[in-house]
């Protein structure tokens, strides 16, 4: 979705919604942010109720995003979860027609394994939040150069003893029924539009201009699925 981009679909002069209609499109993945802007567009609903799999991920599921959809997809819609450092998907829940509360995570796909780890590394109890950690076939090598922050994210698996785990930082439990509940970050890295965002990042580029001196950024969602970043400054 992100290669069809607004511009280049304008310049062509076929939308989205054209798109998956001349391509008889049946699978679609998306972050929730774009899936709100499609069913909020009447063309495009038309090619959402023909799809087989819906493929959700990237951000926090809304509970009334997840059941609009859910009511309009002739097929499953699912909620993906997964970071870019276990080959992108290691979670999956499909949503159910009625289903209320926070949408889960859902459980781990084939030859993955997720973790809810204490500040030890050492497996909690169903319902008891911690850190959630991956292992399992989809954990990558580590990141390009930055030896140290791999050996501070990709740690020895201390709970089947071999392998590696990657350390997401997401604070998440299990549930009693067996699925991963997310409860937000353990750090200030925020999600917008399905892109990660380090707010340190933002606020020290910030007081390096002229006349700033300190900043605070956060991540505001005034309009309900419109999330954006303001940043507070002290001239």
């Amino acid at each position: 979705l992100r290669e069809l981009s607004q511009p280049s679909m304008a310049a062509e002069g076929v939308s989205l919604a054209e798109l998956m209609q001349q391509h008889q499109v049946t699978h679609l993945q998306c972050t929730p942010s774009m899936a709100r802007m499609l069913a909020q567009d009447e063309a495009s609903r038309a090619g959402l109720a023909q799809l087989k799999r819906m493929m959700v991920g990237g951000e926090a599921f809304p509970p009334a995003l997840a059941q609009e959809l859910a009511g309009l997809v002739r097929g499953k819609v699912m909620n993906m979860y997964g970071p870019t450092e276990t080959t992108i998907w290691s979670a999956v829940h499909t949503v159910q027609k009625g289903e209320t509360g926070v949408i889960p995570l859902g459980t781990p796909l084939a030859n993955q394994q997720i973790h809810i780890l204490d500040a030890r590394r050492q497996p909690l109890p169903p319902g008891v939040p911690g850190e959630l950690a991956i292992g399992g076939a989809g954990v990558v090598r580590g990141y390009f150069e930055r030896p140290d922050l791999t050996a501070d994210r990709f740690v020895p698996d201390t709970v089947s003893g071999t392998g590696r785990l990657y350390r997401t930082g997401d604070l998440a439990r299990w549930r009693d029924d067996g699925k991963l509940e997310f409860l937000g970050r353990l750090d200030f890295q925020v999600k917008v539009r399905g892109y990660r965002i380090e707010l340190g990042e933002i606020e020290a580029a910030l007081t390096d201009q002229p006349g700033v001196a300190q900043a605070v950024v956060t991540a505001r969602e005034d309009t309900p699925g419109d999330m954006r970043l303001v940043a507070y400054l002290v001239t």
